[in-house]
Order: structure tokens, then sequence, then C-alpha cells
């Protein structure tokens, strides 16, 4: 008698490899509410990505709306809510915004609502009656009240309209969760001021001539829905960061340099640090903890909507664990460096907390083998005991099994009993011989239920009673462990501040630990920041360039009310000036982010824009529409740059008539020599030698000439890329092309036409056969198609091609 007892599980078992957390890309959007009276702006957004809420203090701005320009171009919102009621220059301002002409970049969408939304009172009803998960839920209303006035500026009326106003689109968008159920609300985690003070205001050129972004399409063909990748690039070199938040966080200070000389200091203080051979073992302690912070605000969400996945608290406990492991790092590291203190404070005994409770209650083996959210022993006596009927149900079912076969026909050799979740106790049988139709297959005492894999499965009194007696077990434990587990999601989403300051100074510590490593491989050095207008480089190097170049040549930046504020350069092309340029502008922009520089020393002023205009955009070649991309571009720098300004223009007119270039590249110079100390650090390379030539510039101390040192060898053009005082009279426009792999009949002929020009002699163009003799061999081709007798076979028609016809064609073209 062969009796067997199965206990059957039908839920889907794919296992986790190695507990470990594939962290999912989501595409994150961003949701703006501005409000703009009488010039004061107000200003929240919704990010989708770690699902917080983000608000800008009332502050001024005037109708031409700069500040509100910034921090679109920072945070490209997806949608901008605001008011029907607007002042027509708000509303101008929002046309121009929806309307730009760039197709490449994509449009926000507006949004507006009644103005009645957007009610004082109606928006803090709206903002204190919204349950929010962070806040704990013995709270009453008044502590709620206080709690959220510690965190929100409620004296700033306009923003908490603003804020009024998200809520409403948030909840009724429903963005993030249109596909739950509509009792489930968008999930908020936090709310954080956004801060936008001491920018260095930069446009979209500058970034794209600095190549401080670079996008290329991922040659992966599994990442064709996003198509880029980062290509060679500053932010490229730049990002040794172990963690997603680092990174992110490396690239919002990019897109964010600042002029604030305390905070610039408090960065390149940790640099400087970590660049210290003693603590070369504690960097790689902290870059170890780094690399296990997860994407905690993405497991926050899922928590609020209950999509809580194993890999997320498998993802959370690390995270909490690490965290607990920097803070105990930094806690033995000096006190008086600012970062390394707040990481100390911030990062409460809350973490560890998290990770106890988490450890304690969840039952990771079991939950990867289980696909699923399982308990560990000893946290729920009734699970426990349910638990452990459920396994011991193996030996149970084989003697209820022994019984039942001895009630049935002796013609059945064996049967068994078995469980299945939501259905319950089955007796099964081999289907015998005899049973063909589903007539065969009653059985006086047994409810034939389904036929499977040639198996009759049955319901009996005994599987009734054990339905009755120890019900879905399975289900049961289910509905506990799923309870647990949404308690202790509420525990920790409760604690979910200190998870925000992990998130927000992980990714700090992160980044200068990138720029530490960064600094150590090529020799940085640490930027020195002055009150006085100017900018001093010893031996400063192209980031970019020197990790291209076998060999690079460093070149000094001299520029200030002592050495001259205005810089001609002046040099044959592919001499190094546009690299020069760059440079000057990359060292700068490094400086002022808190990075080292590529550089032995550097001293530089309070910059508060740089400004460039080198070479036009790649879509972009000849013609008058290259000139109106240069006047675009350097209109922007005079209208706009300031004393503490750096202008980089690279051969501003080149395109358009020579007089015209030259005349108006003289008048931008003279406009900015004219506000003598208040004028800005301008570099500005060109070939246009009559600017000196004809000294189009007054004779000013603010002026110095700088060239790119060559020297002529024979017909050989040497490059020493060194920057040296003076200037390049000659063009050596001959040399270049040659080294281009222009013929040198070419090259020859058009030295000897720049000659006849210069020393102003008429040009005669070079003899060519005169159009009688090519007359005169076109009718002799002629003639010999005529007398060829095509009738002949002995007529050969290529020998006459290749000797007769061929020659002759060659001459006449």
């Amino acid at each position: 008698m062969n009796t067997l007892a199965t206990l059957t599980n039908t839920s889907p078992s794919s296992p986790l490899p190695g507990c470990k957390h594939e962290e999912e890309e989501e595409c994150s959007e961003v949701h703006m509410c501005v409000l703009w009276y009488g010039g004061q702006l107000g200003i929240t957004y919704y990010d989708t990505e770690d699902c917080s809420v983000y608000f800008v203090p009332d502050m001024p701005d005037n109708e031409h709306l700069k500040l509100l320009q910034k921090v679109i171009d920072e945070v490209f919102p997806r949608c901008i809510v605001t008011s029907a009621k607007q002042d027509h220059h708000f509303a101008k301002f929002l046309t121009n915004i929806s309307s730009t002409g760039d197709e490449h970049v994509k449009k926000p969408e507006i949004v507006l609502f009644p103005n009645a939304d957007f009610g004082l009172e109606v928006s803090k009803q709206r903002i204190l009656s919204r349950q929010f998960p962070f806040i704990p839920s013995h709270m009453t209303a008044t502590e709620k009240i206080l709690y959220l006035s510690s965190i929100i500026p409620f004296e700033s009326p306009l923003m908490v309209r603003a804020l009024g106003g998200l809520l409403k689109f948030l909840d009724r968008r429903r963005v993030g969760v249109e596909l739950e159920d509509s009792t489930v609300g968008v999930p908020i985690l936090a709310f954080k001021k956004f801060v936008l003070t001491d920018i260095v205001n930069m446009d979209q050129d500058t970034y794209y001539v600095l190549q401080i972004f670079k996008s290329e399409v991922h040659p992966s063909v599994y990442k064709l829905a996003s198509g880029l990748k980062e290509g060679f690039s500053l932010y490229g070199i730049l990002n040794r960061c172990r963690c997603k938040w680092g990174e992110k966080l490396l690239r919002l200070w990019l897109m964010r340099p600042t002029r604030n000389l305390t905070e610039l200091n408090k960065r390149l203080d940790v640099i400087q640090f970590f660049l210290l051979a003693q603590n070369h073992e504690t960097v790689l302690t902290l870059q170890d903890c780094l690399k296990n912070i997860k994407n905690v605000p993405l497991i926050l969400r899922r928590m609020t909507l209950s999509n809580t996945k194993v890999s997320d608290w498998q993802a959370l406990y690390k995270t909490a664990y690490s965290a607990v492991c920097l803070r105990d790092t930094c806690r033995s590291l000096p006190s008086t460096i600012e970062l390394f203190q707040t990481i100390s404070h911030v990062f409460t005994d809350d973490l560890h907390y998290i990770a106890s409770l988490i450890s304690k209650v969840i039952d990771f083996e079991g939950s990867i083998s289980e696909n699923r959210f399982t308990v560990r022993p000893n946290v729920d006596p009734t699970i426990d005991e349910k638990k452990r009927k459920l396994m011991g149900l193996s030996d149970f079912l084989t003697e209820v099994a022994r019984k039942e076969l001895e009630t049935l026909d002796n013609r059945i050799p064996s049967c068994c009993v078995i469980y299945i979740p939501l259905i319950g106790f089955l007796l099964s049988i081999p289907r015998l011989p005899t049973m063909v139709d589903k007539s065969d297959f009653e059985i006086e005492g047994l409810d034939f239920m389904f036929l499977s894999e040639d198996k009759l499965h049955y319901r009996s009194a005994r599987t009734k009673e054990l339905d009755s007696m120890l019900g879905d077990l399975h289900c049961e434990i289910r509905d506990q462990e799923t309870l647990i587990m949404h308690q202790l999601q509420t525990k920790i989403l409760e604690k979910s501040a200190v998870l925000s300051n992990v998130i927000e100074f992980t990714a700090q510590l992160d980044v200068l630990l990138a720029l530490a490593v960064m600094a150590r491989e090529n020799g940085y050095c640490r930027p020195r920041f002055t009150q006085s207008h100017g900018i001093r480089i010893k031996d400063g190097r192209h980031p970019l360039m020197e990790l291209c170049a076998k060999t690079f040549v460093p070149n000094p930046v001299e520029s200030g009310e002592v050495t001259g504020q205005v810089k001609i350069l002046t040099g044959p092309n592919s001499s190094g000036k546009s690299v020069y340029l760059k440079q000057v502008g990359l060292i700068t922009f490094m400086a002022l982010i808190g990075s080292y520089v590529p550089a032995s020393e550097a001293e530089i002023g309070a910059v508060d824009g740089i400004y460039t205009r080198i070479h036009s955009r790649e879509s972009v070649s000849l013609g008058l529409s290259t000139f109106m991309i240069d006047l675009n571009q350097v209109a922007k720098a005079v209208n706009n740059a300031t004393a503490w300004s750096l202008v980089l223009i690279d051969e501003f007119g080149k395109g358009t008539n020579t007089v015209d270039g030259l005349s108006l590249l003289a008048a931008v110079l003279r406009y900015w020599i004219n506000q003598g100390t208040q004028c800005p650090q301008v570099f500005v390379s060109t070939n246009f030698h009559s600017l000196m030539q004809l000294k189009l510039l007054p004779d000013t101390p603010l002026v110095q000439y700088l060239t790119m040192e060559t020297h002529q060898d024979g017909d050989e053009l040497v490059f020493f890329y060194q920057l040296k005082e003076g200037v390049s009279t000659v063009s050596h426009a001959a040399n270049i092309a040659a080294l281009a792999g222009m013929p040198h009949e070419v090259t020859a002929r058009g030295v000897e036409v720049s000659e006849l020009i210069r020393i102003g002699k008429p040009i005669r163009r070079i003899e060519h056969p005169s159009q009688n003799n090519q007359l005169e061999r076109c009718k002799s081709l002629v003639e010999k198609f005529l007398c060829l007798d095509l009738d002949d076979p002995h007529v050969d028609l290529e020998e006459f091609m290749h000797q007769e016809v061929l020659p002759s064609a060659a001459s006449v073209l």
C-alpha cells in the first residue's frame, strides 16, 4: 500500500538570486505650482522620484521673472499649475514658456485652476487635513499642526496658496497612483526647502561648449528606451560616486555652481581631509558603506502603496545598517569638519531601530524561497502555532489517508490526502482503467471535485472535517503576516525623516569622496577664493584634453586689475587658442562647485557668471545663421556681465563679412574697456589681425595681448602650445591647410594670391588651353566616330575606345 501526504503551494516561486536588490529606474516627473502677485513669487513642486514636495518661501521677483526662469531651468517641470486669474506679465511669461521654439526641449503643460482653489484658508485646510505617512499616527490634531508648522513656513502666504493648489492638482491628476484604488492618495514622503541663492549665471550654450555634460547614443540594444548615455564630459570624469543619490547630487552641483564662499570652503575642507595619506583607509571604508545606500524614496513610496517587495526590505535593511556604519565612522573623524559633525548628529538611533526591527521581524531566507513577506519565529505566537500545524500535516495526513483507504473499494490500490491553499483538503485517488466517462468517477460517500494528471480528487467526510477543524491555514498565515508587514511599514514610515537625512548627507559625502579620488589621481590643487576681481592660475590644464593627449602643455592665467582684465589671444588655427579658453572656463567652473582644480596653484575671484561664445552649434554651419548665434550669445554677455563675470569669446564674427565682424568685435571690447575697473574678466581669441594693426582698441593697462608660441622650420610649422605675451601677425593658413591634407599645388596657389592681395597687385588667372584648340580636339573626336564602320566585323570597339576615344576625351576635358 502506497500512501502519500502532500502539501501543495500554488503561489509563484521565483526566489531572488543571492538576496540581490535590483533597483528599478522609473521615469521621474516634476509638477510645479506657481503664483506671482504684487511682485512676490510663491513656488512649490512635487518630484515623483523621491515623492517629496519642495517649496520656495515667498521672495520678490520683478515682471521679467528671472528667478522663476532659473527654477524652471533647473527642475524642468512636466506641468506648471497656476491660477486662471493672472497678471499680464505672468501670462506672457507662461505663453513664452509653452511655445519655446526648440523642438528638442519638452514643453511644460500649463494647467489653470480657478482662483478660488488657491484661497489661503482653503489651502491651509487642505494641508492640515491631509494624512502624511511621516507624521506619527499617535499625534493629536494640535500636535500635528505644530509639527507641520516646524516644517512648512506658513508665514509665506503665497507659497502656502501654491502648496494648496499643488495638492489639489496631485489629487485630481493622481500622479503615480493612476491605477491604484481611489482611496489611495499620492504619496508625499517629505517637505523640503528648495534653495536657490548665490547661483552663478550660466546658460545652456556654456554647458555645451565647455562639455560639462555630453549625451551620446547608448550602444546597448537594451537601452533603446532612453537611448542616451553620458559621453566624455566633465561630469563623466568626475562621477566616481558609489550610490545613485551621489550621482544625482553631483549633477545638481554642476547645474548650480555657487559663489557662496562659505559653502565652497566647507566642501574643499572635506576633500582636503580625504586627500591626506593617513585617511586612505577611511576613504575605502566609507565608499564600501556608500555602495549599500539604495533607492530609499522608491521603497518608501511602495510602502505607502503597500507594494513593498522582498528586495525592498533587504535594500532598506542594508541602507539603515550601512548608514549606522557611516555614522560611527564619522564620529571618529574630526568634528571641526561640519559634514562629519552633521552626519554624527542627524543619523540618529532611529536608524538602528529600523535595522533592528527589520532584522527581528523578517525571515529573509524564508521570504526569498517563497517570494513573499514572511516573519521570523517567536514574533507572533498565533502564526507560530499555525506554522507548526502546517509542518505537522504530512504525518497526520498520512494517517488520515490510511484510514480512508480502509473504507474504499478493494480495487483502489492507493490514495493520499493533500492540502491545496484556497481549496482545502482533498482525497486523491489514481484513475482506474475502468473509469472512462465522468459517470464512472462517482464513488459512494465521496463528492467528486476534479480530474488532474490522471488522479481523481474527492471530498470525503474526513476531509470536510479537516477543513472545519484546521481551516485554510496557508491563507490565514499569509493574512496574519501581511498584517504584521503593514504594522512594520507604519512604524518605519513614522521614522522616515531620518531616512531623508541619510539620502541627503550620504549624497554629499559620496560626491566629495568622488572629487577627492579624482583630485588624487590627477594631481589637482585646492583653489583659493578672494573678494577681489580676477583669476590667477599657475600651470593650468584642461581636465578633459589632458586625458586625451600624450603630453599636455600647462599654461598660466593672470587676469585682474594689475595684469589686465581683457585678454586678446592671437595665433594660427590648431595652436591651442580654443583649448586655452575652455581651460580657463572649466578651471573656474570646477572651483565654483567646490572641487579641486587641474593646476599647481589657483586663486579665483568671486565669479557671478560665466558667458561663452566658443564655436557654433554643430547644426549650424555657415553664413548669417552662424553670425546671428554669435550675436545672440555675445549679447547675453554684454547685457548681463558684471565686474565679477568671466567672458570667453572665440573667433567672434566668423561666418560673416570681415569688416562687419571686426567692427562689432571692436565695439563690444571698447564697451567693456570703457567700464574701467568694473570691466569683466574677458578672454578673446581672434584671427582679426586688423584689430591690432589698425589700433581699434585704446592703449590701456586693462588690455593685454597674448599669443600661442610657434616656430617656422622651413616649410613646417611647429606648435609649442605655450602662451606668451605678444601679437601674432601671420595666420600660417597655408601651413594649417597642408597639415589638414590640402594638395601642395592648392596651398601654393593660395600663398601666391594672398601675397598679391597684400602688396596690392592684380591677380591673373592661371592660363588654360585656348577655346580654339579645345574645339579642334572635339571635331577630331567626332570625325573618328563618323569614320567608324560598325558593320565591319574586324572592328574592335573596346580597342577603339581605349586607344582613340578616351585619350582624346581626356585632353578635351
